[in-house]
């Protein structure tokens, strides 16, 4: 199986024993599948992006600092990781690709402006014919509302990727924003039909559990 893993940067900021158990989890998945992982910058990187949004710096800028960030947090995981990771985090899908001939685990962060985590996850997962995307946010699952503001939000146990764009349409995307999925990453899952779950980052062994079949978090489909 080829997995793609997308890690919200929010899941591991500054947590040196998720990290551990995150590399730990992918060592294991390693041996009988090809793993990526695409990681995010968190609110490392949020708090990065505020200070230059304070001295005016425009969009494509803050996107640019955010995508440092994304790559400094992919070296920590590959230094989690060790041996079993590919050194670098590569800057492309297509370098992705390249490294994973290697045989280890490829970790990469941002890669252009104007493109989260998120939709480099769901980029690469088409490239790499992916059987399994899997989004590994902070929270359990995909809501009909941000469930933070509205208490009458509901869990979505499986819902199609166009009825996922249509609960982010009215989304604001600027750098850093803290979506569950943003409009991009969708409409690449859609077209590219590639199984997704979406589900809590904070247990990493509910992507073992999602790798294994098991019905957690939100499935797209």
């Amino acid at each position: 199986m080829i997995l793609v893993l997308s890690i919200g940067g929010s899941v591991i900021d500054h947590d040196r024993d998720r990290l551990t158990e995150y590399a730990r989890i992918l060592r294991d998945l390693r041996s009988d599948h090809t793993v990526f992982v695409v990681v995010g910058g968190g609110a490392t990187a949020r708090d990065y992006i505020g200070m230059a949004r304070a001295f005016d710096a425009d969009e494509a800028f803050c996107d640019s600092i955010g995508i440092a960030v994304t790559r400094l947090n992919a070296r920590l995981l590959i230094a989690a990781l060790g041996s079993a990771a590919y050194p670098v985090p590569p800057e492309t899908q297509e370098d992705a690709s390249v490294a994973a001939l290697f045989g280890r685990i490829v970790v990469m962060g941002g890669t252009i402006p104007g493109h989260t985590t998120d939709a480099v996850a769901a980029i690469l997962a088409e490239y790499v014919h992916a059987d399994i995307l899997i989004d590994a946010t902070s929270t359990d699952g995909i809501y009909t509302k941000d469930p933070k503001k509205h208490p009458d939000a509901v869990k979505l146990d499986e819902l199609s990727p166009a009825r996922l764009i249509e609960i982010i349409a009215s989304e604001r995307m600027g750098a850093g924003a803290n979506l569950p999925l943003d409009m991009l990453a969708a409409k690449i899952i859609e077209r590219s039909g590639i199984p997704t779950v979406v589900l809590d980052g904070r247990e990493p062994g509910q992507v073992v559990d999602a790798v294994n079949g098991k019905r957690i978090g939100t499935y797209l489909r």
